[in-house]
């Protein structure tokens, strides 16, 4: 589980195809302490919670190895990884850590389109497409998870939102890279999820 509240930025320092592309060995290099991160703990990398499976410091720097599997590389942005790609990262969450953005499960939902990047004053606008299937669980004023960043949903029409993002959000994550054309992992507010369902049921 996490909060989507970025606490590094790695990038991928190695990419190894296994399993005939079916499968990705990442190696990601990070500024968290090794000896914090063991065998089988999970890091969301953009909005993906993947499973560290053996960790290490090389050149004063600490990296750790992940897979992808096939689902992952199939409705994720992770196909288009590649050496030197930045990652948005969080660790899991502890029992008693501050829950400051919202309740997220690193299980992205699929993929949403940049359409448009404004520029206002330290700030800046993304106008995004997603599927209908997904955007009937967006709403105004509502929580969205974007690469791993918990955000709030500025407005909404039809299939497309978009967010308003802060000096600092732009600084400490991967988003002020973005441009229109890109594409970033989604994942929806499991509340607006739950709430869907069980009007579904009724």
């Amino acid at each position: 589980m996490f909060t989507g509240i970025v606490t590094d930025i790695g990038e991928i320092v190695s990419f190894t195809p296994v399993a005939q592309g079916q499968l990705h060995r990442l190696r990601i290099a990070c500024h968290y302490d090794q000896a914090t991160i063991a065998d089988g703990a999970s890091i969301a990398s953009n909005g993906v919670c993947l499973t560290v499976v053996a960790s290490g410091v090389a050149d004063g720097k600490t990296w750790y190895e992940v897979d992808t599997g096939a689902e992952t590389l199939a409705l994720t942005t992770a196909k288009h990884w590649k050496l030197g790609t930045r990652l948005n990262l969080e660790r899991a969450l502890k029992i008693g850590d501050e829950l400051g953005g919202h309740i997220v499960a690193g299980h992205a939902d699929g993929i949403a389109t940049i359409v448009s990047r404004e520029e206002l004053p330290d700030m800046a606008r993304f106008e995004l497409a997603t599927t209908r299937e997904l955007a009937r669980f967006i709403a105004t004023k509502g929580s969205i998870t974007l690469d791993g960043v918990s955000l709030t949903v500025n407005t909404v029409k039809d299939a497309t939102f978009s967010v308003l993002i802060i000096p600092h959000t732009l600084t400490v994550t991967t988003i002020g890279g973005w441009k229109a054309g890109d594409e970033v992992n989604i994942e929806v507010d499991l509340m607006a999820r739950y709430a869907a369902r069980l009007t579904e049921m009724k």
